[in-house]
């Protein structure tokens, strides 16, 4: 089952790209809770470069690891990767009356219900839209 999540960042194109894809932003705003945070993140964003990013309840009574190999990317349009399970993701960037949409498509896996991985999935990517619109970044 493929699910399938968007927002519009007000902003241009290259501070939306290089949030995405600069891990000392990314440690920022990859959560989908304030009792969440990342600790580590490293991209080496090339086909067949991978990424990896530590993510942490900031309690610290649980964490887990989240990376994966990228398959295809194509600057300011097109990331596409695998993840450690072999579960494949699609991320698209395109100009918007109002910013840029990014729109991850990605396969869900069988332990949690589709809805709440879309949620989590989501909210996520909230974060890095109030992220990118609040700091300006690249400017």
């Amino acid at each position: 089952m493929k699910i399938s999540i968007e927002t519009v960042v007000k902003s241009d194109l290259d501070p939306v790209w290089f949030a995405w894809t600069n891990p000392e932003d990314i440690k920022q705003w990859n959560a989908a809770s304030e009792d969440w945070h990342t600790t580590e993140s490293t991209v080496d964003l090339r086909e067949g470069g991978t990424f990896f990013s530590r993510m942490e309840a900031t309690d610290g009574s649980m964490g887990f690891d989240f990376g994966g190999t990228f398959s295809k990317v194509i600057e300011n349009q097109l990331i596409e990767y695998s993840m450690g399970d072999g579960r494949s993701v699609v991320v698209e960037f395109s100009l918007v009356e109002n910013g840029v949409k990014v729109e991850e498509k990605f396969e869900a896996e069988s332990q949690n219900e589709a809805e709440q991985q879309r949620q989590g999935w989501q909210s996520i990517l909230n974060s890095f839209a109030q992220h990118v619109e609040s700091k300006k970044i690249g400017q």
